[in-house]
C-alpha cells in the first residue's frame, strides 16, 4: 500500500471511506483535510495547517462535549464522579482507536513515508488523531446535531462498557464473558503475521471460538493485537444477537 493509502483520495475512494463511516460530504475537502497526516504534509512541503491537526483539536474538544451531555441526560442520579470517571473511559485514545480501526481508517489516511514505514496505518495515536478530525469535519459539514448522533452512533458500545465498570482494554474478558454465557468452548489467540523492524514490529492476531476464526486484529504488541482481535470479536457477536 503507498504513502497515500487505499487508491489514494480519488473521488471513489472518498466514497468508499464515506459509506464506511456512514456519512457523506458536501465538502470533500474537509474530508481529505480530516485524513491528511502530519507526516505527510510535512513530507510533501505543504503548510503546517494542511495537516488534520488542527481538525483533531476541535474533534477532541466537540466528542468530549458530546459524550458529557448523553451521560448526563442518561444518568439523572450519577454524581459528578461517576460521571467523569465513564467520560474518561470513553474519550480515551484507546476507544477512539479501536472504533477507527473496525472502520479501516489506517487504509485511508495519508501518511509520510516514515510514518507508513514504522507502521502509522495501524499505530493507537495514529487512528485516535484522525477519528477526532473526522468528527470536526462532519461538524464543520453539518451541524452541532447531525455529528451528535453520529458520535454517539459509533460510542454507544463504548458508553455501555464504561457504566458496566469496564473499558475499551477490557475486550479480552469481556469476550470471555460473552463466550462463557452462551455456553460456548474455548477462546484462544494465535499469531498470523509479524512484521517490520525490531523497533516497530507489528503483529497480527486472530481470536478462535472452538477452534473456529471469529476475528482478527493487529497492534505494535501481541497484547495490544490480542485486545483489537477481541474487539472485533465482541463486535461481531453483538451484532448478531
Amino acid at each position: 500500500m503507498s504513502s497515500e493509502g487505499r487508491g489514494g483520495h480519488s473521488k471513489a475512494h472518498l466514497a468508499e471511506f464515506e459509506k464506511i463511516i456512514g456519512y457523506s460530504f458536501k465538502d470533500k475537502a474537509l474530508l481529505r483535510h480530516a485524513l491528511s497526516h502530519t507526516s505527510y504534509t510535512n513530507e510533501h512541503g505543504l503548510e503546517k495547517h494542511a495537516s488534520n491537526e488542527r481538525l483533531e483539536f476541535l474533534g477532541d474538544a466537540i466528542v468530549d462535549m458530546v459524550v458529557s451531555d448523553y451521560l448526563y441526560r442518561h444518568s439523572s442520579t450519577e454524581p459528578e464522579g461517576t460521571l467523569t470517571k465513564w467520560r474518561a473511559s470513553v474519550v480515551c485514545e484507546s476507544s477512539f482507536a479501536h472504533i477507527a480501526a473496525g472502520m479501516d481508517y489506517g487504509a485511508y489516511l495519508l501518511l509520510g513515508k516514515g510514518e507508513e514505514a514504522t507502521g502509522g496505518r495501524s499505530r493507537s495515536s495514529v487512528l485516535a488523531d484522525a477519528f477526532e478530525a473526522v468528527i470536526a469535519a462532519i461538524y464543520l459539514d453539518s451541524d452541532i446535531q447531525t455529528v451528535s448522533d453520529w458520535i454517539i452512533r459509533h460510542l454507544k458500545e463504548e458508553i455501555a462498557l464504561a457504566v458496566e465498570g469496564k473499558t475499551a482494554k477490557d475486550y479480552k474478558t469481556l469476550l470471555q464473558e460473552l463466550v462463557q454465557k452462551g455456553e460456548r468452548g474455548k477462546v484462544s489467540y494465535r499469531v498470523t503475521d509479524e512484521r517490520g523492524p525490531d523497533h516497530a514490529k507489528m503483529f497480527c492476531v486472530e481470536v478462535l471460538i472452538d477452534g473456529q476464526r471469529v476475528a482478527d486484529g493487529s497492534g505494535t504488541s501481541k497484547k495490544d493485537a490480542e485486545q483489537a482481535a477481541a474487539g472485533a470479536a465482541v463486535k461481531a457477536i453483538t451484532k448478531r444477537r
